[in-house]
């Protein structure tokens, strides 16, 4: 059956569902408490949220009841998030992103994982008030909107920056440039290569819980 012949309340519940599972999980990770799966939870998580983004995103346009979105007061305020993710990511928080692949010669932009999923809370959370005050259709259309407008393409790029870290890592490729890595103009280009992988090692793979392959 596809969405599309879905009963509203069914669709609206598992959608919500999902998107209640990343809120909290993102805050937890973000508590600390276990950075050595930080990075690797984060990537599942991304990755389920987007299901529901598809599910969203596939689904027939949702008109709201209402011409105009009622006020929700002043938007949720994530600073602390946001400043959590930075500390816990930040050996690999920025990350180079293209804006929109379909623009022919587009330049790459510097992003940041933490500010990635701090701004996806936001957007989720402002459509969880209008779910909660019982506007499941308004809260249905704030989520398909705002995934194709905003928390998805967000969300769709720090999953590349997540799944690029566990790939660089797990398979052994170290990242061109690291705080630390000594590239001194003269230097053996196999001993930086060599220096590289060390100081990822370092770095990022022992206090984010990645192990490269064997």
């Amino acid at each position: 059956m596809s969405d599309n012949a879905l009963d509203p309340d069914d669709f609206a519940s598992s959608i919500v569902d999902q998107i209640e599972s990343f809120i909290l999980s993102v805050r937890e990770v973000a508590k600390g408490d276990d950075p050595d799966s930080a990075v690797p939870y984060l990537l599942l998580e991304v990755s389920q949220l987007l299901l529901a983004g598809g599910r969203l995103g596939a689904h027939e346009d949702i008109v709201p009841e209402e011409r105009y979105e009622p006020d929700l007061g002043p938007e949720p305020d994530t600073d602390e998030l946001r400043e959590r993710l930075a500390v816990l990511l930040e050996p690999i928080d920025v990350y180079s992103e293209v804006f929109d692949p379909y623009v022919p010669r587009s330049t790459p932009v510097a992003c940041r994982i933490s500010d990635d999923l701090a701004d996806v809370v936001t957007d989720l959370t402002h459509g969880l008030a209008h779910f909660r005050s019982g506007r499941i259709t308004e809260a249905l259309w704030w989520w398909q909107f705002s995934y194709l407008s905003n928390w998805g393409p967000t969300a769709s790029a720090s999953l590349r920056a997540l799944q690029s870290l566990v790939a660089h890592v797990r398979l052994d490729s170290p990242l061109d440039a690291l705080d630390g890595l000594d590239t001194d103009a003269g230097a053996d280009d196999d001993r930086l290569a060599d220096e590289a992988g060390r100081v990822m090692a370092a770095e990022i793979a022992k206090p984010l819980g990645l192990r490269p392959a064997k």
